[in-house]
């Protein structure tokens, strides 16, 4: 029981002298908060990567894509349209998850929508261009052409089943389902578009 005598304690008031002694808390707080935000997203796109499984092709409408004679040579590639979705058709040095075995090489069909925020990819060629105009350079020397979005600058991998290897993208791209007829080349199904991950 308090004691009558006793009066009751008194709110604190904060005064402006006091905000003034602890006014470095606000900078303080704000860098902390920028790096631990810098550092996490750094991590998520480092290490949060999903590398291509087996293949899950959706059907759709089979549709003539190449003759085998327009990809003769490695890296030759072929753009078209499937199921609504830009895609680019491509001869590979060696096969892949989800790659077609033909005479001499391997063919692999990709969506060319990034799964970052959804811009188109181009396949660049060139190594120096890559390592200048996407700050990536393949690891171990294993230079050859990859799949780069402008935008944002990430960079998925035709030899690793189109992993996202750098930059923001998380998901691999998006592969299509070929089958060859004679002498040409057919798209018959394409995975599912992953969510963006921006």
């Amino acid at each position: 029981m308090s004691d009558p005598a006793t009066p009751p304690p008194r709110a604190r008031r904060v005064t402006r002298r006091a905000l003034l002694d602890r006014w470095w808390l606000l900078p303080v707080a704000g860098t902390v908060g920028t790096f631990g935000y810098m550092g996490w997203y750094a991590t998520r796109v480092t290490l949060g990567k999903r590398t291509p499984g087996e293949p899950a092709f959706e059907a759709a409408p089979p549709q003539r894509v190449a003759a085998l004679a327009d990809l003769g040579t490695d890296w030759a590639e072929v753009t078209f349209t499937y199921a609504g979705r830009p895609c680019t058709l491509l001869r590979l040095p060696s096969p892949t998850r989800g790659s077609l075995g033909v005479p001499g090489g391997h063919l692999a069909g990709f969506s060319r929508v990034c799964t970052h925020l959804g811009c188109n990819v181009n396949l660049v060629r060139d190594a120096e261009v890559m390592a200048f105009a996407f700050n990536y350079r393949a690891p171990g020397g294993q230079e050859h052409p990859q799949l780069g979005c402008r935008c944002h600058y990430s960079v998925f991998d035709p030899l690793k089943a189109g992993e996202a290897v750098f930059g923001k993208a998380l998901a691999p791209l998006p592969r299509v389902r070929l089958e060859r007829r004679g002498a040409d080349v057919w798209a018959t199904g394409i995975e599912a578009a992953p969510e963006y991950t921006g």
